[in-house]
């Protein structure tokens, strides 16, 4: 057993607590917003949502935008992600603001319908 702590990064890998806080731009290079957290499946392990912070100021009355992880592409030149959609596209998308959907199928069907992903069958 190693004595040393686990990477926050690898060429292919990052640590949750680094992802958390990421910036998010539109394809333009406008700051969208920035990842609050992201849902990890229980069973697979596989993330399924970037739950994207937008809107709001200074932290009062942000609300939460649950996208397609796969949507999300990293840009080092950005240090942030890069996602295929417009601010006027994400303000009518599913979101939440105090209190968490539940993240079952059906909404799942929702979120990844509105984008136009399918759900992933597990």
């Amino acid at each position: 057993m190693a004595d040393t702590l686990p990477l926050e990064e690898t060429d292919r890998l990052i640590a949750s607590d680094k992802v958390e806080g990421t910036r998010v731009y539109d394809r333009n290079g406008n700051k969208l917003g920035s990842i609050m957290n992201f849902m990890v499946d229980k069973r697979s392990g596989r993330a399924e949502y970037a739950v994207m912070e937008f809107g709001g100021i200074l932290g009062i009355g942000n609300e939460y935008y649950p996208i397609p992880w796969q949507m999300l592409d990293y840009d080092p030149q950005q240090e942030g992600y890069v996602v295929d959609i417009t601010k006027e596209k994400l303000e009518k998308a599913p979101h939440y603001r105090e209190q968490s959907p539940l993240f079952d199928r059906a909404y799942g069907q929702s979120v990844y319908g509105y984008y136009g992903f399918g759900y992933p069958v597990i």
